[in-house]
């Protein structure tokens, strides 16, 4: 599999009379893509914002962040199962938007969507304070069920990711990365010398507005499976979820994991990058025993040295963490997970709702109690309306004075367990 991605770098972003992408400069037909997202029988109505790095803006409730891409050659479409054909991704040219995203917000669907500041200390928490955001304030039909409301504002950021991104199909890139991988038995021919390592993903699919589709389908329907890492970073697994904000990895995310950017970086050099085994995180027991089977099984199968594996969410997931953690263990396979910790505002709590001495090499992400004050932002895109009920908000969170009291569990990507932002902690 060979994946090039073109980084079409976004200068800037403003609307106009055509939808248009220029010199770095894309331009947008607002009225144009708000009859694009009405065609959905949905959504009563649609404003739509753009927030830039550095402005005195707040969004909230963020649902998902979706960076625009389009699939210049090679097999498959953007959002493969969703928008495009069910066919393999993963392998051609694929152009990307780089530096600007697609946010959605609105009526809040879950109390678990998140604030996003383009400014000020909360930036800090959020990767999504450095890229130009195209902000979509769905508001749903009235008495919509909350699955159908998730779904119609999941797809207006589908949709309009793809209608933006199609402003770059015949643009050259300023960038261009190439990503290669090889098949099973041609890998370990080629690096029989490297150790073999793979990337477990875990998946949010706790069901009840807690879901993630890979290929369209809802993943806690399946059982785990291997993926080329290029079908990741080529849109194969989408975001449908309203896990926690600070550790929910939104479709940026998955389209951009860094686990399987860097270890595609090294892939050759010091390790052989063997492949992604995705897994879910279901809230049965027998579902959790049958999914860790399997998981530990596959990463025997392929034959592997050592195995990075990436938790998202909490709590419940904990314990998929953990089990996934000691059987792989047990097949005298090394780990290393990925988490973040909810170990109390004063940090002295237990970091996990699980734990076993097999896992013994953890990052984190760090710790999503932590408390932040946001000052009062000129603008909001959005509405204030639930910030004392969302995760991370209480009674009184909101000020009169426009303040905002939150756990940094209320800022959304603030303690990726994806490892994309800069928090961690260290331990002495």
């Amino acid at each position: 599999m060979r994946l090039e991605l073109g980084q079409v770098l976004i200068k800037d972003v403003k609307f106009g009379e055509s939808t248009v992408l220029e010199n770095g400069v894309l331009t947008i037909k607002k009225e144009e893509l708000i009859n694009l997202i009405m065609e959905d029988e949905h959504i009563a109505s649609v404003s739509v914002d753009i927030a830039k790095p550095g402005e005195s803006v707040r969004i909230t409730p963020v649902k998902d962040v979706v960076e625009p891409r389009v699939k210049v050659e090679g097999p498959g479409g953007v959002f493969p199962g969703i928008l495009s054909k069910v066919d393999v991704v993963g392998s051609g040219k694929t152009n990307v938007l780089k530096g600007c995203a697609v946010m959605t917000t609105g009526k809040i669907v879950g109390f678990q969507e998140g604030i996003v500041d383009m400014t000020g200390p909360g930036a800090e928490y959020t990767p999504f304070s450095k890229t130009i955001n195209v902000v979509m304030n769905c508001e749903p039909v009235e008495g919509l069920k909350q699955h159908d409301h998730e779904k119609a504002v999941r797809f207006a950021g589908f949709k309009a990711a793809a209608y933006l991104a199609e402003t770059a199909k015949k643009v050259a890139p300023d960038l261009v990365e190439v990503f290669e991988v090889d098949a099973f038995v041609d890998g370990m021919k080629k690096y029989p010398d490297l150790p073999r390592i793979g990337y477990v993903q875990m998946l949010q699919t706790q069901g009840l507005l807690h879901d993630t589709y890979v290929y369209g389908v809802d993943a806690k329907q399946i059982v785990p499976t291997i993926m080329y890492p290029t079908e990741i970073m080529d849109g194969a697994i989408v975001s449908g979820n309203c896990v926690s904000a600070c550790d929910k990895n939104t479709t940026y995310h998955h389209q951009n994991n860094p686990v399987v950017h860097d270890m595609l970086k090294v892939h050759g050099k010091e390790i052989n990058f063997a492949g992604v085994i995705i897994t879910n995180e279901n809230v049965y027991l027998a579902d959790k025993e049958r999914s860790s089977n399997w998981t530990a099984k596959l990463a025997e199968f392929l034959n592997l040295d050592g195995v990075i594996i990436s938790q998202e969410g909490f709590g419940n997931p904990d314990t998929d963490l953990i089990m996934n953690c000691k059987k792989i263990e047990a097949k005298n396979i090394k780990t290393v997970i990925i988490t973040d910790e909810y170990a109390g505002r004063d940090g002295a709590s237990q970091s996990l709702a699980d734990a076993d001495k097999a896992a013994d090499a953890v990052v984190t992400g760090g710790n999503a109690n932590e408390v932040i004050v946001l000052p009062k932002m000129d603008k909001v895109i959005g509405t204030l309306a639930y910030t004392d009920i969302i995760a991370g908000g209480f009674d009184g969170s909101l000020a009169p004075d426009g303040t905002i009291t939150v756990e940094i569990q209320a800022i959304t990507g603030a303690t990726n367990e994806i490892g994309f932002n800069k928090m961690s902690a260290r331990g002495f």
